[in-house]
């Protein structure tokens, strides 16, 4: 009564075996347990049979229990197929769910440890199993993690794409993800037109590409999907205007350089403002589009049109750094349009990026690409 009192609570997981005995003994739980006596299906021509023709030890290893390793001394038949012609006179049960063939681990020991393997990699994860009574070596952490399977590729309509650095300045590579969703799509070797033209190619069915600025990603989904609507992504749209808006205030820093400087400088100091714009009005203007290049970046139809407009008022004032704003706008005008129209945007694509160098810099730059790819695509 005892055992069976253990078998529904301490060794519920062992519940498809018969547990004969259970010792303890150097730091560890023994556990001595055989097959049921029941018939199973021969593995070739599925003739049920429970003639038994010898039988066989197997000792693995399952999750620990009270801090200690737990051995399972497990006694296993080899059974005959009374099937005239079946080319396999003899074979030996298996333990579906439970124990996989040629394992020395539990199926649920090898869960936990791909799990641990798939947040803390190699070495790290050898050092932490070893403190939970589940030791084993970095290779066979490694090894775990690449056999974790990677979920089913489904298309989705809406992408982002993105770059990321394998070696700053020599190697990039190109993530792809769900823009909906987040989900990771796809990760390639590269950041060149043609390796995105070509997946783009084979993988038919998207319709909405979020992206950057970047002019070889817009180039290859051009040639690649010439019907598919291209975003830009809206915070670098706002970060180049930035980028503008700060060349212009250096160039016109002396223009308010007499008006009394930043110690007298109060949030609602009116009259101060009032001199600052009269002392120089292309600030004034810069102020005004900037307000009005903000109320773009919410996307509603009939921004494109309000765009237009705000080119053409940048393109009045004095402001040459904004002008040269414009002129990129114009050139990625498509892109640009439906950054300001439509809901879609590439803000998860460079969540996925962080995630990416969190990653990496667990791996210290020992990984291979195809195992930053595995565990990048892994949910």
């Amino acid at each position: 009564m005892a055992v069976d009192s253990l078998v529904g609570t301490v060794f519920s997981g062992l519940s498809a075996l018969v547990i004969e005995d259970v010792t303890e003994g150097s730091g560890m739980v023994v556990v001595t347990a055989r097959t049921r006596d029941v018939a199973i299906p021969c593995p070739d021509c599925g003739t049920v049979t429970a003639k038994v023709h010898g039988y066989h030890q197997r000792t693995v290893k399952d999750v620990p229990i009270d801090g200690r390793q737990v051995v399972v001394r497990l006694r296993v038949r080899r059974l005959v197929c009374p099937a005239l012609g079946c080319r396999r006179q003899t074979f030996r049960e298996q333990i579906p769910g439970l124990l996989d063939r040629h394992q020395r681990r539990t199926a649920r020991l090898v869960r936990q440890i791909s799990h641990v393997a798939q947040e803390l990699r190699g070495r790290a994860t050898a050092r932490l199993a070893g403190l939970l009574a589940v030791p084993v070596s970095r290779s066979t952490a490694l090894r775990r993690l690449r056999r974790l399977p990677l979920p089913r590729l489904e298309i989705p309509r809406v992408i982002g794409v993105d770059d990321f650095a394998l070696r700053r300045r020599q190697r990039y590579a190109t993530i792809i993800i769900d823009a909906e969703t987040g989900r990771r799509v796809a990760v390639l070797p590269g950041r060149d037109a043609a390796t995105l033209e070509s997946w783009l190619r084979e993988h038919p069915g998207v319709e909405v590409v979020c992206r950057d600025g970047s002019a070889t990603y817009a180039e290859a989904v051009r040639r690649a999907l010439p019907d598919a609507v291209q975003v830009s992504d809206r915070w670098h749209l706002w970060r180049n205007l930035c980028n503008k808006v700060l060349l212009e205030v250096r160039a016109h820093a002396g223009c308010w350089a007499t008006v009394n400087p930043p110690a007298n400088l109060r949030p609602k100091d009116t009259t101060l403002l009032e001199k600052i714009a009269a002392a120089c009005p292309e600030m004034t203007a810069l102020a005004s589009l900037v307000c009005g290049f903000a109320a773009l970046l919410t996307p509603a139809a009939g921004n494109d049109v309000k765009l237009t407009e705000w080119i053409a008022q940048a393109r009045a004032v004095n402001l040459p750094h904004l002008r040269s704003l414009t002129n990129g706008l114009e050139i990625d005008w498509s892109a640009v349009d439906g950054a300001v129209t439509l809901p879609y945007h590439n803000g998860r694509t460079e969540g996925v990026n962080t995630r990416t160098k969190r990653i990496m810099r667990q791996m210290h730059g020992r990984a291979g690409f195809d195992l930053l790819r595995h565990r990048i695509l892994l949910p």
